[in-house]
């Protein structure tokens, strides 16, 4: 559901960032606020292992179509929705400066669409509710279904209105609603199982639901660091190869998997800051560190896509994007500390 510069406005973009920006300064706020023992550990090592959770897209059987991991849900689970919120921010900075996933002025939407709904309607109005206390591995199956579905539905209208709001391109608004929505209710399925499947996993490593407990332990935080290596620096070659399902509903909107966006001085300006901080562009070496012999032929590609670059771009992007969301952890946390002793 990662949006391009493209599909907006700069005042939409910049409203939106605006929006971003405040709901992180909340979120800073309210954990800085709680008394519980820092999670930063588990705050880096979940962070690591969403990054690279979100290079493996999952095909949605009949639809040509494939989605993946928003995880917002996933990290309120485990860490409580004003952490969740930070360290996806965490994950959607990392993608859209160093590996040109999502646009920079679109990242504002991107942190709005893809955080707001899970960790701030659908994790505190379904997930938890639905779960309360010591909850069956059927109840938590059923909620995170739930609240994935929702979420991810929620984010995907804010999509379309935040596109419509911009009025640059030509995509017809009642087609888009009509496309968007069905196709992340399936992707929302896919989200809920794996939510539910990693809840499960980290309840039987800590005992306890983590989001509930003391203090996250070392087996868990290890168990997910050990996770996000193996995902980005191998399973990242099993995605599907089909369009997500924003590709997919733009494509059948309009013919084409990406919308050509204005050349405005704001959407030229950060094309070109971007094209000089993605280090890693698409998840691959770029293109002029491919030897020609390595580079197979237009029209070859193999499934799995076996890929050094896409290994390097899997542990690179899950070690930074663990790095930042550890270091605001420890960072509120030390600054707790010396409120406390002042």
């Amino acid at each position: 559901m990662h949006m391009a510069d493209a599909l907006l406005s700069p005042a939409v973009g910049g409203a939106l960032w605006a929006v971003s920006a405040g709901l992180v300064g909340y979120a800073a706020r309210k954990l800085d606020q709680d008394p519980a023992p820092s999670r930063a550990p588990l705050m880096g090592a979940l962070g690591a292992f969403v990054f690279a959770a979100q290079m493996i897209n999952f095909t949605i059987p009949g639809t040509g179509s494939s989605g993946h991991l928003g995880g917002g849900l996933l990290l309120a689970a485990l860490l409580g929705p004003h952490a969740a919120f930070l360290v996806l921010t965490s994950v959607l900075a990392v993608q859209a400066l160093f590996f040109a996933d999502g646009g920079l002025l679109a990242l504002g939407c991107n942190i709005f669409n893809m955080g707001f709904f899970s960790c701030f309607v659908a994790y505190p109005l379904i997930f938890r509710p639905m779960t309360g206390e010591n909850a069956s591995s059927r109840r938590i199956l059923g909620a995170s279904l739930a609240a994935s579905i929702v979420g991810l539905a929620l984010g995907a209208l804010a999509v379309v209105l935040e596109t419509g709001a911009s009025g640059i391109s030509s995509l017809p608004f009642g087609t888009f609603v009509l496309l968007m929505l069905p196709i992340h209710l399936a992707i929302g399925v896919g989200e809920g199982f794996i939510t539910a499947s990693v809840v499960l996993f980290a309840r039987r490593v800590q005992g306890i639901a983590p989001e509930r407990s003391v203090s996250p332990g070392k087996p868990l935080v290890m168990a997910l660091v050990v996770l996000a290596l193996l995902t980005g620096g191998v399973l990242s070659w099993f995605a599907s190869t089909h369009p997500d399902g924003l590709e997919w509903s733009l494509f059948h909107a309009t013919g084409q998997e990406e919308v050509e966006g204005p050349a405005t001085s704001v959407h030229t300006a950060l094309a070109n800051v971007q094209e000089r901080t993605a280090l890693l562009p698409d998840y691959a070496l770029p293109a002029s560190d491919i030897s020609p012999e390595s580079s197979a032929p237009e029209g070859d590609a193999s499934w799995p896509a076996v890929s050094g670059g896409t290994s390097l771009a899997g542990i690179a992007g899950g070690l930074l994007t663990g790095l930042l969301a550890l270091a605001l952890g420890w960072g509120l946390r030390r600054r707790q500390a010396c409120r406390a002793s002042s």
